[in-house]
């Protein structure tokens, strides 16, 4: 699982990603202020089960307040695209290629309009942010189309002579893009390829780039002056995009004062209290009034609801717990160790297969241990489920 964090520069990328993982990144307003991608880990935010088990949970990774548990996921920042980028204009090429791996993407767009074109600063408001959604999907679509169209006369006549299967031979074209056969087969042109025209290299690159790569716009910068008239005006010329209203500054202060125990908030709620020892100077006190002041407004930051919403709306991921009947806790007395997240559609035999390939090869049955009922390998899972796995020993 990989989401990767895009749009031009000085748009608020980083501080959405430092805000998501609280790693060290640099943080600064001028164009490619990143040139590395940045990696790290966020966390995507799940009902715990020690609820319905009314026990407590001690997580081996992520971690678990308030009855929530924080699943990890990886992150990867690129440096900001530019108009152009998959020409190479701005190491464009370099910056999209670093999203090849990503399962799907979260567009952060400065909603406010105080970047132009090219990410350098200017008078908020000036600039409509409508042209980064199209700029970047035009990018993206056009990187696909680019990649299919360089070989595409010997490829096409190849696959016709020989008779290959057509999705299979474009597949075999982006297997380095985490795209699967579903995914040719949604987006493919009824045609034998030799017939294709340009028009549908380029309409099938579009629906490829469209279900492989699925987007998420993060209008940042939500809490600036013609932030909230701006995201209004979009929602409606963009009706099937997701966006969501984002302060990554504002979620940023909340984990850094949470994790200097001046606060207790848990990321995604819409309020947070000042803890009693805690001792604010005058600064911390006007921005932790701000920012109640915006989650009083819009209920959330908007950077745990991107993260969610990518895993749990877009790739209708599930979050499954492992467990036994009899003991909830690993060998080492953990309750509740452990939280997995899987595509959907997943069974109980590809649970086992993916906590160990030993326990998938050697599976007998698994049990529902919120039901105590045997359940066998093609039973599909379900959200929230917690499975105990038997295997020949």
């Amino acid at each position: 699982m990989l989401i990767g964090i895009v749009g031009k520069a000085n748009v608020g990328k980083s501080t959405f990603f430092k805000a998501a993982t609280l790693s060290e990144v640099d943080i600064a307003n001028y164009p490619f202020a990143t040139i590395k991608p940045n990696e790290g880990v966020g966390f995507v935010r799940h009902e715990c089960v020690e609820k319905f088990f009314k026990t407590k949970c001690n997580p081996q990774k992520g971690f678990c307040i308030d009855g929530e548990r924080f699943i990890p996921v990886k992150l990867v920042d690129v440096a900001g695209l530019v108009p152009g980028a998959h020409e190479g204009k701005g190491m464009g090429n370099k910056f999209l290629n670093d999203l090849s791996a990503a399962d799907v993407l979260i567009h952060v767009v400065d909603i406010a309009g105080t970047t132009n074109e090219n990410g350098e600063p200017i008078k908020t408001g000036s600039y409509d942010p409508a042209n980064d959604i199209k700029f970047l999907e035009e990018e993206l679509d056009l990187w696909f189309y680019g990649m299919l169209k360089k070989n595409w006369n010997k490829f096409a006549r190849t696959s016709s002579m020989e008779h290959q299967d057509i999705d299979k031979a474009l597949y075999a074209q982006f297997s380095g893009l985490k795209v699967n056969l579903s995914m040719i087969k949604k987006a493919r042109i009824n045609k034998e390829l030799d017939k294709w025209t340009d028009d549908d290299i380029l309409k099938f690159s579009k629906r490829l780039r469209a279900v492989s790569k699925p987007t998420i716009i993060a209008a940042n910068k939500i809490d600036l002056a013609s932030g909230e008239a701006n995201f209004k005006r979009i929602k409606k010329q963009f009706p099937k995009h997701i966006i969501i209203p984002v302060s990554a500054e504002a979620e940023l202060a909340l984990r850094e004062a949470a994790k200097k125990e001046l606060i207790s908030y848990v990321p995604g709620n819409g309020k947070f209290s000042v803890l009693q020892k805690a001792k604010l100077n005058e600064k911390q006190k006007q921005a932790l009034k701000f920012v109640e002041k915006f989650l009083g407004k819009w209920k959330n930051t908007g950077v745990q609801k991107c993260m969610n919403t990518a895993v749990y709306d877009l790739l209708k991921f599930i979050t499954i717990f492992p467990g036994g009947v009899h003991k909830l806790g690993d060998s080492k007395g953990n309750i509740l160790p452990d939280a997995f997240l899987l595509p959907p559609n997943s069974t109980a035999l590809d649970f086992a297969n993916h906590i160990h390939t030993d326990l998938g090869d050697n599976f007998i049955k698994a049990i529902d241990v919120k039901t105590r009922k045997a359940v066998g390998k093609d039973h599909k899972l379900k959200d929230g489920d917690v499975l105990e796995i038997i295997s020949r020993k």
